[in-house]
């Protein structure tokens, strides 16, 4: 029970300081510090599980006959990498891409074939890293 009440806890502490931004009722100020307050948050957390998980809490005792290399856990790391790294690529270029394309659609309909190729290369970008993920958890 307590492997899923801390965890559910952690998150909805990290994510109080962030509502009044998404609902864009926080001044700038206010917004930036929240977000300050978030991103150490989240370090925190990840300093607070690492520490958990070196000194045998109770917490990590179901994990504890999990057995593995260090080089599956560095193949899984670089898997997520992968995929978390492309699709944050992905969606740079499709937030670049997608205003320029309804923007040349909207001055010219024969352009939407045009724009449209380049949407979906940025996409594709993130296709590419689901794949090199794939190829790599499946040689663990």
């Amino acid at each position: 029970m307590l492997t899923f009440i801390l965890p559910a806890i952690v998150v909805v502490a990290l994510t109080l300081p962030l509502v009044k931004v998404f609902k864009g009722k926080a001044t700038k100020e206010g917004a930036k510090a929240r977000l300050g307050l978030h991103v150490s948050g989240v370090f925190g957390a990840a300093a607070l599980t690492f520490f958990l998980a070196l000194s045998n809490s109770p917490v990590f005792a179901a994990g504890a006959s999990i057995t593995g290399t260090m080089a599956q856990g560095l193949g899984f790391i670089g898997a997520a990498l992968a995929t978390g790294l492309s699709a944050l690529g992905a969606g740079i270029a499709v937030a670049a891409a997608a205003p320029a394309a309804i923007g040349a659609f909207s001055e010219n309909a024969e352009n939407f074939g045009k724009s449209l190729i380049f949407v979906a290369l940025g996409e594709g970008v993130a296709i590419y890293g689901l794949l090199i993920s794939i190829l790599i958890i499946n040689n663990l």
